[in-house]
Parts: structure tokens; C-alpha cells; sequence
């Protein structure tokens, strides 16, 4: 470049590929272009997700470098990364539905995958069945020839409800309808593919980050012409991720192991403090021996319950504001799976686009908070706990 002007230098620095040596951790590829010497390289690489790097909407190395992760952290055959746990879920979703098509899901949802197929049915005329979750006949029942997606939860938010995956997956086999899996509360404690699951996601911003500095997305797909079509859908979408944001979320995964099995350990410690307490009419937390799946929790979940618990106050909405307000070292937050501890009154937050009977179908009460315990001693948690909960009675 010595022959070039000064101007013409500055735009075109050196780019260091390391060479007799490799970088220990994933490196961030920030730029979003990638050049090539000849054109018919360059139309090859529009071909699809595992084709070389030229534009950082349909690919990038340190996104890929998360994806290959959780392809084999959820034992898939290929991963979409995303720009948000909802960009994962309406990539899947918008990619594979098209209007008149029927859709089987939990009526115990995350608030924001509620609001989507309503949404889907309001806009696009997509059909919607809500089963409790609780019978797989209830899927064989609902299904029709347009069925399309049965959409599960390994643990459902906010209720914990625990969702019994190999027989649920074994209720649509060879009907060619494919089962996606939230596993976005059960990282490494349950593999949803192993149970019959044909797509998992997550919100990569939870247990996978786990430190509360990024938000990020996932889908991981059993086979790999799903993975395509859907890829193909999300590139249009626009729901690439961050480089930066995917390289947060590769570091947390290296801690996701002892976060999570600590995170369990002491969510399970205090489900049992808040069992029996005055104030509390019920804790749903999967690791407890009285929850309705904890037969289902002990064979999925063999691990650990995970991080997250939900509890019933006497005092109803009222009560579950105050409580939330009233905590100290515990923060009032919007999300899970932090180092820090967190919590949430779903009914006037998470689940506000859901109406008094809608929140009763989905098991949440007009009282409940929701819980989830990051890595501080059970015993400062609960001295907080306690205070709060005087408050709020």
C-alpha cells in the first residue's frame, strides 16, 4: 500500500490472520462484509447457512461460533442464531406457518409467545388450539390435516408447569407436525431433541449470557432441511445478531454449567422456606415433591428443578405488587436466568396482554410472583424474602 496516498492507506488497513498460532477464546468479527477473489465464490456463499462469510445478516464467525455450541449443547444438526429469544420464536413460527395452517400449544405460555399467535390468528388466519398440557390425548384430540406445530414448554413460565416431552412428541409422530420446544428455562438440565423434539429455542439473553449484559436468541433444529427453511425465512426477517452480543453470550455459556446447578440448588432451598409460610397459599417449583409434575421434573430434570419458582400470595394483585416493590436486595426485573436475583408480578407485567379468565387458563393467579434465583446466599435471599413478605400481608 506504500504506493497508494495516505487517504487510500486509511481505508485500507491490515487484516491479521494469525498464522503458527490459533486464538484460545472466540475473537468478535465486528466488520460485516467479507471480500472475494473470484464472483463465482462470492454466489456460492449466497447458498446457505454453512457457506462462506460474505454479509453478516446471513452469517458471521462469531455468531457461527455460538451456534455450533448449542448445536451441540441441544445434540441438533444446525442452530439460527437471534437478535432476541422473540426473534428466534417468530423466525420459527413465521417461517414455517402460513395462513389456514393449525397450530397445538400449552395454555401455559410465556406472555410474549401468547401475544404472537393471537396475533398470527388475528393477521394471518393461522388456527390456534390451547391444551393444558396435562394429557397428550388432548393433542391427538385436537389434531386436524392443517396442523402444523405443536408448541411446548419444558417448564412453562410462570407456572413451572413441567411438560412430559417424550409423550407429547410421541402424540404427533408420523404426522408429519413438528414439535418446537421452549427449553428457554432448562439449559443443559433437559435435551428436548433426545425427548422427540424437533426444534428447541431459547432466549440466549437468560441461563446462556446469565449475567445480564446482552440479549440474544436461538433456534436449534433435529433436522437440517427445517433449519434451512427457516434460515431462509430469518435472513428476510432481519433477525441477525449482534456479533458482539453472540461473543457475551459464548463466554456465558463457559459458567453456564456451575450457574445453573447453583442456581437450582438454592431456588430449591427457598421453595422450601416459602412452603408452609403464612402469607403463601402455594409455590409451584418443580423440585418440590408435591408439585403436579415432579414425577414428570425427576425423570426430565434429573439435575435440578432450575433457577426459576413461582409462589401464590393470600392478598392477590395487591399483595403480589407489593411484595415485588417491597424487596431490597432481590431487583424488580423483567427477565431470568441472571447472576443476580430477580422478580416479577406476571399479571400486571409479563402476562398484562392476558384477561382475568386467560390468566386463569394459563394457572396464573392474580397473585403470583415469579422468582428467579441468581447466585447470592439462600440465607441474604430469604432474610429479603421475609421482610417482604411482612409487607406485603
Amino acid at each position: 500500500m506504500t504506493a497508494h496516498h495516505p487517504q487510500t492507506r486509511a481505508v485500507h488497513p491490515p487484516v491479521i490472520v494469525p498464522e503458527g498460532s490459533r486464538p484460545l477464546g472466540v475473537p468478535i468479527y465486528q466488520g460485516h462484509l467479507f471480500s472475494f477473489d473470484a464472483s463465482d465464490a462470492l454466489a456460492a456463499a449466497f447458498q446457505g447457512p454453512d457457506e462462506a462469510f460474505f454479509y453478516a445478516r446471513m452469517a458471521n464467525p462469531t455468531v457461527r461460533a455460538l451456534e455450533q455450541s448449542l448445536t451441540e449443547l441441544e445434540g441438533g444438526s444446525g442452530t439460527l442464531a437471534t437478535g432476541s429469544g422473540m426473534g428466534a420464536i417468530n423466525a420459527v413460527l413465521m417461517g414455517l406457518l402460513r395462513s389456514g395452517d393449525h397450530v397445538i400449544a400449552q395454555a401455559a405460555l410465556y406472555g410474549g409467545t401468547h401475544a404472537l399467535l393471537q396475533d398470527l390468528a388475528a393477521r394471518w388466519g393461522v388456527e390456534v388450539t390451547f391444551v393444558s398440557g396435562d394429557d397428550p390425548a388432548e393433542v391427538r384430540d385436537a389434531l386436524r390435516d392443517t396442523t402444523k406445530i405443536l408448541y411446548l414448554e419444558t417448564v412453562a413460565n410462570p407456572t413451572t408447569h413441567v411438560t412430559d416431552l417424550p409423550a407429547f412428541t410421541e402424540a404427533v409422530r408420523g404426522t408429519g407436525v413438528l414439535t418446537v420446544v421452549d427449553n428457554t428455562f432448562a439449559p443443559l438440565l433437559c435435551r428436548p431433541i433426545e425427548h422427540g423434539a424437533d426444534i428447541v429455542v431459547h432466549s440466549t439473553t437468560k441461563y446462556l449470557g446469565g449475567h445480564g449484559d446482552t440479549i440474544g436468541g436461538a433456534a436449534v433444529f433435529a433436522d437440517s432441511s427445517v433449519h434451512r427453511r427457516v434460515w431462509e425465512h430469518a435472513v428476510e426477517l432481519g433477525s441477525t445478531p449482534d456479533p458482539f452480543a453472540s461473543w457475551l453470550t459464548v463466554r456465558g455459556l463457559a459458567t453456564m454449567p456451575l450457574r445453573v446447578a447453583r442456581q437450582s440448588e438454592s431456588a430449591l432451598d427457598i421453595a422450601r422456606r416459602l412452603d408452609g409460610h403464612p402469607s403463601v397459599t402455594r409455590v409451584h417449583y418443580p423440585g418440590l415433591e408435591d408439585h403436579p409434575q415432579h414425577e414428570i421434573a425427576r425423570r426430565l430434570l434429573p439435575d435440578g428443578a432450575g433457577g426459576v419458582l413461582a409462589f401464590e400470595l393470600n392478598g392477590g394483585r395487591d399483595a403480589g405488587r407489593t411484595f415485588s416493590e417491597a424487596v431490597e436486595l432481590v431487583s424488580l426485573g423483567p427477565s431470568l436466568g441472571d447472576i443476580a436475583t430477580l422478580v416479577m408480578h406476571p399479571a400486571s407485567t409479563s402476562h398484562r396482554q392476558l384477561d382475568a379468565a386467560s390468566l386463569a387458563a394459563a394457572g396464573i393467579g392474580e397473585g403470583t410472583v415469579r422468582l428467579s434465583v441468581g447466585l447470592e446466599h439462600p440465607d441474604d435471599l430469604w432474610a429479603d424474602i421475609e421482610q417482604a413478605l411482612r409487607k406485603a400481608s
